[in-house]
């Protein structure tokens, strides 16, 4: 019995379909499930840390970091010679991101969430900013260029398993951690001081879940591209169906994360064929008129 991948693999196999099967689609499926299942934890917990039912991985400028060092990855050539570059760039810009977000917000111990918001646009701009600058120099050399647009366009294709041993084990570790803090979200959503007074120390929850979510998004970014609204609609959907309790409200956004995106990774490759539509176009055509839906139903309520 041959082996491809660490997995079996039957003699009556024609080599080609092996290749594709565990070399092409198994590493494609892993980084899809790790990326969406990650996505929308880190929605979920997000919107649990700063009570704000509008955010996501995006709100910190985590996202625009990490695209920001991929970017600089692709344009300085350094993918182009081994895997690890981009992800070390954007995992390392995605972290800069967040600590230089948070040292902004964060003043003598106490870290205003409305400062930490408008601190995480403000970054985010400029990473934005930032990243259209260094595309714009990438267009001069046609074939540069046309790697950057298709990766801020975010897809699946091309993956191998160098990206999903990069991305699983972040992924698995942060995912664990996050939901470790379940029940401390769960005091969060009534307010600080209920929280401080029934023992949650809400500085350090909150320094160590931006942590942990910056690096899940970071690294989802870095394998993936941008692919946004996934942490947005997957824990209203499932916080309509089961509530707010984030034992169960976090590891089911893991599992409908991760299957949300595979199948619209599949959607994406069908719709048209033989053709592919990127899938950071897709999640956003179907996310963004969402989000709208969100908002005004919030500002109806008189919620925003």
């Amino acid at each position: 019995m041959a082996h491809a991948a660490g997995l079996p693999v039957t003699p009556d196999w024609p080599t080609w379909e092996a290749t594709v099967l565990l070399h092409v689609r198994l590493p494609r499926v892993l980084v899809g499930l790790c990326v969406g299942g990650g996505l929308a934890l880190c929605g979920g917990a997000l919107q649990a840390l700063f009570r704000n039912p509008l955010a996501d991985p995006g709100v910190l400028g985590v996202s625009s970091g990490a695209a920001l060092g991929a970017v600089i990855a692709l344009y300085l050539g350094l993918a182009a010679h081994s895997v690890w570059p981009l992800p070390i760039l954007a995992c390392g810009s995605a972290g800069l991101t967040a600590f230089v977000v948070y040292g902004i917000a964060t003043r003598r111990g106490q870290t205003p969430i409305g400062t930490l918001l408008l601190a995480g646009v403000a970054v985010g701009s400029l990473n934005a900013a930032l990243t259209s600058f260094v595309l714009s120099l990438s267009l001069a050399n046609y074939d540069i260029g046309r790697q950057l647009i298709l990766w801020l366009l975010g897809g699946l294709d091309g993956r191998t398993w160098e990206h999903v041993k990069l991305v699983a084990p972040v992924t698995l570790v942060a995912a664990g951690l996050i939901i470790a803090y379940a029940r401390d979200l769960d005091v969060l959503l009534l307010g600080d001081v209920h929280a401080a007074s029934v023992g949650v120390d809400v500085v350090r929850v909150r320094r160590v879940l931006i942590i942990a979510t910056s690096l899940v998004t970071g690294v989802a970014v870095a394998v993936s591209g941008v692919i946004g609204f996934v942490g947005l609609i997957i824990p209203h959907i499932l916080r309509r169906l089961i509530g707010p309790h984030h034992q169960w409200l976090l590891p089911l956004a893991v599992v409908v994360g991760a299957a949300f995106l595979v199948f619209a990774d599949c959607l994406a490759r069908a719709l048209i064929a033989p053709e592919e539509l990127r899938l950071g176009v897709l999640t956003a055509l179907i996310g963004a008129p969402f989000f709208l839906f969100l908002l005004l139903r919030h500002r109806r309520e008189g919620l925003l």
